[in-house]
């Protein structure tokens, strides 16, 4: 996996890195865990800039905010409840849910969309209560923006550090791109079965 994240940005060059942040926001097949630490080994083989990467993940991931932040103003609280009672089961996402983020949102206001941000697993989710609660547009970019940037940095740095050959450095991220892949699968399988679990109890 590692080697094609790396073929793909180095082909595609800061587009790649926009594109795979915005998928990853919107669908994550490929976490961001992996994207920027991959992004920043480049940097470290003068390949890219680290402030270049860093700004490419950020519009990546603002522009993949966007979508899930206008599916909660469009759509709507009440309707998203119905949604997750018909699919929530295998999306791992309930009517409780909706209610705890919602709650959780009206409590810290903006502020929360920096926050989760910065938090794996929810990252993404929280464009959703932001939209419901139709915070208004520019200070919910600049909250994705600013949170986002900090996320990105971080991850890039962690790639620059290591430095060295691709071999040396793809002998450990093949393995840990894999096992963070697992452990996600793992995370959404438990999900689903709490779900079900509470479905037929109710």
């Amino acid at each position: 996996m590692a080697g094609w994240v790396i073929d793909l940005i180095r082909s595609t060059g800061y587009f790649g890195i926009v594109l795979l942040m915005f998928v990853e926001n919107v669908f994550p097949p490929i976490p961001s865990e992996v994207i920027m630490p991959l992004a920043g080994f480049m940097v470290s083989q003068g390949k890219l800039s680290l402030a270049g990467i860093v700004l490419a993940g950020t519009i990546g991931s603002v522009l993949g905010a966007l979508p899930l932040y206008y599916l909660g103003r469009v759509v709507g609280e009440d309707r998203l409840k119905e949604w997750a009672d018909r699919h929530g089961g295998w999306l791992t996402v309930s009517r409780k849910d909706i209610e705890r983020a919602k709650a959780w949102f009206d409590r810290h206001g903006g502020f929360a969309v920096f926050i989760c941000r910065l938090v794996p697993g929810i990252r993404s989710l929280i464009s959703i209560p932001a939209g419901i609660d139709k915070i208004n547009l520019a200070a919910f970019l600049l909250y994705t923006a600013v949170g986002a940037a900090l996320w990105t940095a971080l991850l890039a740095y962690a790639g620059y550090l290591p430095g060295g050959s691709f071999s040396k450095v793809e002998q450990y991220l093949n393995p840990a791109s894999y096992v963070v892949l697992g452990v996600l699968v793992m995370w959404y399988v438990v999900r689903v079965i709490k779900h079900k679990g509470a479905d037929n109890e109710a």
